[in-house]
């Protein structure tokens, strides 16, 4: 093997040469080649040949002689410029076809900056002559002046030994491939927009992980689906009818049959089958997916390294570092830190919220990673109600994308899918086998009894209380953080938890974990109990609620069978009445007039007890269709959805309006509580980014709007010094001068003003 020159690097600080990152980032290379097995290409072949010179390739505009004064702490003229430029023309080189080339130039191009920004940069840095931009101007870089810093006799050796050898010694500049581009991005009408996403992806993936530290992805083995085949009884019949499916199934089973059993043995047959694929467990809401995660994790024994969790803000901090390119990552803490986060965003199955997946398809930075992640995947989808028209919209789209562009299959689960929604989602996924739990496991799940009381559950603190008294488990669910706070002071019990989504992410974690005990007797809460919390009580006290959102309530109680056997039928307790602010949280009157009307007819049949196979017919009736205005909101969603992605879906193309639009849905504002305002300073002093963020709580908009012109939330800004160089950042922020603490969580009509020592510090 050639010596090759050690000096000229890819990274500072603890010193990187540009070999050592190459032979890291083909280290990667090779792990997703055999972790990504499924992806939609006509000659698989080809693409893993191309995605391996453009590693080798990405980086070796680094050899420009002012960039490595740059990385060595010398002066230097650098200007700024892009090193990927310089990386471009290299590519010309090589013994390709034109159509070859081309795709390995865009992918080595994009692997930073969007094309468009390239475009703007070249105009302003480079004299380019009239028939590139039609402009000429003095003050500019010469390019071919710069191309002659490049280390020649190193990129020579250096490609030497990888076996490349080039064809020519002219660096013809890479603009009018660039402007080009910029000009007609490939989007989905073009044959080759999935090979050319694809390899964007695959090229990001090898730089980012190999500079995080990771070499490798893990991959789903036989081993981790043991646990499906170790209990003592035989599995249910929608059970084994999901090991035996291949291709898209929608599951429908009651609440508490092991639906997520089904799902991985559904998944394990894919495995085989089909191929290694990485899996998405898609839950409805942010607050649902830590505890499935730990369960998954605890039965796959991963030790973290086969179940993740997709966090927005941890993928929107990595993402971020990696498109500043830091050059140099001094600080060991903190190059742990990015090794430990990243973790989280490679193992082959990841818990994660619809939004963390619909954001690839608007679109935003960094889009061509998350979706070379989802290509050749398996999306689970749990509880697919769920959500409010306009995100079943989305959903439907990012469905209809990923089976049709991205070989991706698909499980939808749910104990309560209202016929229309079927048939929408039928639509989407096209080819389906439908698999519903047996009339014998129905008949078996005898679990509750409906009861409809009359008044306000807050009126009925004493018959509560009293069935703490008899020693019942007691779940009680309110509409409101505010109410359920209140009913959470009124009742006594010996251990009690309150769950809503007013908690930070940190005391959020430890209440899920304090649930797992069998001491606690009461837990008072809000929608945020609904899905996934892996919890079982004896009788729920609940406000009024559409009915599948209450079923799924209900799911929270005699949950679990002893010795195979469920306890006789235990209460479920729906008062009738809404307090005046319910109806901002349930909007339709409608659907709850109809839900109370078919618990009343529940009611009066068998005194109660709910027989789950008739529940069916109740959700079509509480559900027979779209009302007027949720097909309105599903209708004007998905057309723009759909026609955006088909239109405007580009690789190396981001809109700052498409990433506004994703934004807008979202109805939470994240605030600070003051009481933590110290501690944040704190975690953002040590880096520790992630930390700092999951101080912060959640509120709607319009509570922000109003608090902010009371003077209620106000703007602080920290500055503290970046660990990884010297440089001092400022970080905005939004305090709430309002009452938290760990037990109630926000409370939102206790101001709260906490004097701030850290001034006189």
């Amino acid at each position: 093997m050639t010596t090759i020159n050690q000096e000229v690097l890819a990274k500072s600080g603890t010193p990187i040469s540009l070999k050592q990152h190459i032979d890291e980032c083909l280290r990667m290379y090779e792990s997703l080649r055999k972790a990504f097995c499924r992806l939609p290409l006509n000659d698989a072949d080809r693409f893993w040949r191309l995605i391996r010179l453009a590693v080798i390739f990405h980086d070796l505009g680094k050899a420009h002689s002012e960039f490595q004064k740059m990385l060595l702490g010398k002066r230097a003229n650098w200007y700024y410029q892009r090193h990927e430029l310089f990386s471009v023309p290299f590519i010309n080189q090589l013994v390709l076809s034109q159509e070859d080339k081309l795709f390995i130039k865009l992918i080595v191009a994009g692997h930073h900056k969007d094309i468009n920004f390239l475009f703007n940069f070249i105009q302003h840095s480079y004299k380019t002559g009239d028939d590139i931009f039609s402009f000429f101007e003095d003050g500019k870089l010469e390019w071919d002046e710069e191309a002659g810093k490049l280390n020649a006799g190193f990129i020579k050796s250096f490609l030497n030994d990888y076996g490349i050898l080039l064809n020519s010694s002219i660096l013809v500049p890479p603009f009018a491939e660039i402007k080009a581009y910029s000009r007609k991005p490939v989007n989905t009408a073009n044959i080759k927009f999935q090979e050319l996403l694809l390899g964007a992806g695959a090229l990001k993936q090898c730089d980012h992980s190999a500079s995080a530290g990771i070499f490798k992805v893990n991959i789903l083995e036989e081993k981790h689906f043991n646990f499906l085949y170790e209990t003592k009884w035989a599995p249910y019949f929608h059970q084994k009818r999901a090991s035996e499916t291949n291709g898209n199934i929608v599951l429908t089973a009651p609440t508490g049959s092991g639906k997520t059993e089904a799902s991985m043995m559904w998944l394990h047959k894919q495995l085989k089958e089909n191929g290694q694929g990485r899996t998405f467990y898609i839950l409805p809401f942010t607050a649902s997916i830590n505890a499935m995660f730990e369960r998954l994790d605890e039965k796959m024994q991963g030790n973290n390294e086969i179940v993740g969790v997709i966090h927005g803000k941890l993928a929107e901090y990595i993402e971020t570092r990696f498109e500043k390119e830091e050059f140099s990552i001094n600080n060991e803490k903190l190059k742990q830190e990015l090794k430990d986060s990243f973790r989280a965003l490679v193992p082959p199955l990841k818990v994660a919220t619809p939004f963390q997946l619909l954001k690839s398809i608007f679109g935003l930075k960094g889009f061509e990673k998350g979706i070379f992640e989802m290509s050749g995947g398996y999306f689970i989808f749990d509880e697919i109600h769920a959500y409010d028209p306009e995100v079943t919209a989305q959903i439907k789209v990012l469905i209809e994308f990923a089976t049709k562009y991205l070989n991706v299959n698909v499980c939808l689960m749910t104990a309560t899918l209202p016929t229309f929604l079927k048939n929408e989602f039928a639509g989407a996924i096209g080819n389906f086998t439908e698999i519903s739990a047996d009339k014998e496991l129905y008949q078996s799940f005898i679990r509750h009894r409906i009861k409809v009381a009359k008044g306000l559950l807050s009126d009925h603190i004493a018959v509560i209380q009293k069935r703490l008294v008899n020693g019942d488990k007691v779940l009680v669910v309110c509409n409101t953080v505010k109410q359920a706070q209140n009913i959470y002071n009124c009742l006594k019990a010996s251990r009690k938890v309150l769950l809503h989504g007013a908690f930070n992410g940190v005391d959020r974690n430890t209440k899920e974990k304090d649930l797992k005990s069998e001491e606690i007797r009461l837990l008072v809460g809000t929608q945020a109990i609904e899905v996934s919390l892996d919890i079982d009580y004896d009788v729920i006290f609940t406000e009024p609620a559409p009915l599948d959102a209450l079923l799924q309530r209900f799911g929270r109680v005699n949950r679990h069978p002893l010795n195979g056997q469920y306890r006789p039928p235990c209460d479920c307790i729906v008062f009738s009445e809404r307090n005046e602010v319910d109806k901002y949280i349930y909007k339709n009157e409608e659907i709850i007039i109809r839900t109370l009307n078919a618990l009343r007819d529940m009611e009066s049949c068998s005194s109660g007890v709910v027989a789950e196979i008739d529940l069916q017919k109740y959700i079509d009736e509480v559900y027979p269709d779209w009302s007027v205005k949720d097909k309105e909101d599903f209708d004007r969603v998905y057309t723009h959805l759909k026609a955006d992605v088909m239109e405007n879906l580009a690789p190396f193309i981001y809109d700052s309006h498409r990433e506004e639009e994703f934004e807008k849905q979202f109805d939470g504002i994240k605030v600070l509580p003051a009481i933590k305002a110290n501690e944040y300073r704190e975690l953002l002093e040590a880096n520790k980014f992630i930390k700092a963020e999951s101080l912060k709580v959640s509120i709607n908009k319009q509570r922000f709007a109003s608090l902010i012109t009371k003077e209620g939330i106000h703007r602080d800004v920290s500055a503290f010094k970046l660990l990884r160089k010297e440089e001092i950042k400022e970080q905005p922020f939004y305090i709430i001068d309002r009452k938290y603490d760990s037990e109630l969580g926000l409370q939102i009509d206790v101001e709260e003003q906490v004097f701030d020592c850290s001034i006189f510090a």
